[in-house]
């Protein structure tokens, strides 16, 4: 190879050199540049990321922010509720407080102007006798003057023949005043009450031993009597009622004296026919569920009784047997009825004469209210009266009122003889009592209670009019065996201490069941 082939090669290998330098560096800026262009797109992206991850975090705050909002909205809406409610009772008692300061300042005018006047009529009389004293002294000295008697001499002279001047007069002073005074009582008392009478406006309904039923067709009966007559001899062993089912259309009689039991029986029935299902199980279960609805029935039937005549403050258990007098009969009339009309009539008369109008109506509600408890209490119901009264702290005046509404003690507030005045007139309405239904059911009573005074006696019902008793015995203190022999000594009993018509049948039912439960 000559040299000019080696300079050509040198040549060519500097600039082959040159140009892979130039390519290299070209190469390598293209890449730099894509590099950079992919930081700032991956910044970018990174930007854009962070940007909506701060705008998903500012909702989701904002969201939390109004969800504790309104969390917090919720439980201030409920704590001024409860502020609001309260702040209603408190303001219920501070007008029931007002209107106590109210009666007491009332009070306290009349017994001031009556005090004033009182002191005015005492200066009066002080100033008239002393008038009379100066009177007497001049007399006796121109007596002794013109007299010449002593002061003993002339006031035995004057008195003797004053005694003489007057003896007569004054015989028919007293007269014509006791005749006149008597006159103007009697026509005031009967004036008061025929305007108390007029005013209570309440009607007398005489109760009777039966209710109806109603039935939505005549295929029902045989329902309600159910296979051999089980459904209505589980129904009448639960309840002490008997169902009479005759030719009536559409209708159910149901009998029995006691009105609280022939209520459960009714209110058992009416539920039995509405749901459809009748047998001894579901009568079982509709006579229990009556048995509560009728307490609470009673509870409500007290408080609206004591709401309507405006009396406050009465123990729960006191307003429980106010409601219950409304299923209790005295002489064929309904006892609440009969304690309505007598605090009606109580609180007029409470009126005109000036006394207490609340107590005076609170006193006859509750003037009969030992009626209410149950039978088997071996107390009078004033006495059952008188005690309740005292357990539940009613004032001396109730108490005092119960005790001698009957004549049975001697009234000592004003109160109690107005209470005995009510009672008679609501008692001695024409066709207001019947002695003949009282006695009957005082009769099957009796019944009741010398069944259940034998050791093992769970419950008694008479029913059929007094013709039947039929006595639930515990079956683990009674055998069947027993069974008899405590049906002939109820029979004996009966025998020796009740006068009756024709025949009474015992019954003497014992029932056992076993239960299990498989768990």
């Amino acid at each position: 190879m000559g040299i000019p082939e080696i300079i050509l090669a040198i040549i060519a290998i500097v600039v082959g050199a040159v140009i892979g330098y130039f390519v290299h560096k070209s190469i390598v800026e293209r890449n730099l540049d894509a590099a950079h262009e992919t930081a700032q797109g991956i910044l970018a992206d990174a930007k854009k990321q962070a940007e909506t991850d701060t705008k998903e975090a500012l909702l989701e705050a904002k969201e939390e922010g109004h969800r504790y909002r309104s969390d917090v909205e919720k439980d201030l809406k409920r704590q001024r509720g409860e502020v609001q409610k309260q702040e209603d009772r408190v303001l219920q008692r501070e007008e029931a407080l007002d209107r106590k300061d109210n009666a007491f300042q009332k009070r306290e005018d009349v017994l001031e102007r009556k005090e004033n006047k009182l002191s005015s009529e005492q200066q009066k009389l002080a100033k008239t006798q002393q008038q009379a004293d100066s009177l007497v002294e001049k007399r006796q000295a121109a007596v002794e003057e013109a007299a010449a008697l002593s002061k003993e001499e002339a006031q035995s002279l004057i008195i003797n023949d004053a005694k003489q001047a007057l003896s007569s007069e004054r015989a028919k002073m007293i007269k014509e005043s006791n005749e006149q005074a008597a006159k103007e009582a009697d026509s005031k008392a009967k004036e008061l009450i025929v305007q108390a009478i007029q005013r209570s406006g309440a009607d007398m309904v005489s109760d009777t031993t039966v209710s109806v039923v109603t039935l939505p067709n005549d295929d029902m009966k045989g329902r309600i009597i159910g296979r051999e007559g089980r459904n209505i001899r589980t129904l009448e062993t639960l309840t002490g009622i008997d169902l009479i089912i005759d030719d009536t259309p559409e209708a159910v009689v149901l009998s029995g004296f006691d009105p609280i039991r022939r209520e459960v029986a009714k209110i058992a029935l009416e539920k039995l026919i509405q749901d459809g299902r009748i047998h001894p199980a579901r009568i079982e279960e509709m006579v229990e569920k009556a048995r509560k609805e009728l307490d609470e029935k009673i509870q409500d039937l007290g408080e609206q009784t004591v709401f309507d005549l405006g009396i406050h403050s009465m123990h729960p258990a006191l307003i429980k047997l106010v409601g219950q007098m409304n299923y209790r009969i005295s002489y064929g009339q309904n006892v609440l009825t009969h304690a309505i009309e007598v605090a009606k009539l109580s609180g007029i008369f409470a009126a005109e004469l000036g006394e207490d109008v609340t107590l005076a109506k609170r006193a006859g509600l509750l003037h009969d209210i030992g009626k209410a408890v149950e039978n088997d209490v071996e107390e009078s119901h004033v006495q059952i009266g008188i005690d309740l009264a005292k357990k539940y702290k009613e004032s001396p005046v109730v108490i005092d009122s119960i005790a001698a509404h009957e004549s049975t003690a001697t009234p000592h507030y004003v109160i109690s003889e107005i209470v005995a005045a009510a009672n008679t007139i609501s008692a001695s309405r024409p066709g207001a009592r019947s002695d003949s239904l009282e006695s009957y059911i005082h009769r099957l009573e009796k019944l009741e209670n010398i069944a259940d005074e034998f050791d093992g006696v769970k419950k008694s019902f008479a029913i059929q009019a007094g013709r039947e008793v039929r006595v639930i015995v515990k079956p683990t203190k009674i055998s069947d065996l027993d069974a008899v022999t405590l049906a002939h000594d109820i029979k004996e009993k009966i025998e020796s201490d009740m006068d009756y018509p024709g025949h009474v049948k015992v019954s003497v039912i014992r029932e056992v069941r076993s239960v299990a439960y498989a768990k």
